[in-house]
């Protein structure tokens, strides 16, 4: 499932309370957005018919609520960006934001943890 960078923001804002009406997500989002309702209701449609979301009759509205979790998603982009971009390996990209001085040394503390505890897993 493939989900546009306007639709993640409005999966963000579910992912951090739901169930959320339209009308909820526009007032958190429209203003930096410049979004109006017409255009939430766009992408959430867009989100329904990828069965990312899912939505609840209230009444008059509907309640949408995530079906896709965070976690889900962030493995998704990140499979999907190594592949593209680096085939698949995590070195490489690591390499890359190294060469373009973009590791923090708290960055790299944490990267050298990481491999000392994949290290003794291994063990």
């Amino acid at each position: 499932m493939s989900i546009s960078e306007a639709e993640s923001v409005v999966m963000e804002v579910l992912w951090r309370a739901a169930p959320r009406t339209a009308e909820d997500i526009l007032a958190e989002v429209g203003p930096q957005q410049g979004w109006q309702e017409g255009t939430v209701k766009s992408l959430l449609n867009r989100l329904l018919k990828k069965k990312a979301v899912r939505a609840e009759k209230d009444g008059r509205r509907y309640l949408y609520s995530p079906r896709l979790t965070r976690g889900q998603y962030v493995s998704q982009e990140s499979k999907g960006l190594l592949d593209r971009l680096f085939e698949g390996r995590v070195a490489p990209l690591v390499a890359h934001f190294s060469e373009q001085h973009k590791l923090s040394r708290k960055d790299v503390a944490d990267l050298k943890k990481l491999l000392e505890e994949l290290d003794d897993e291994q063990s």
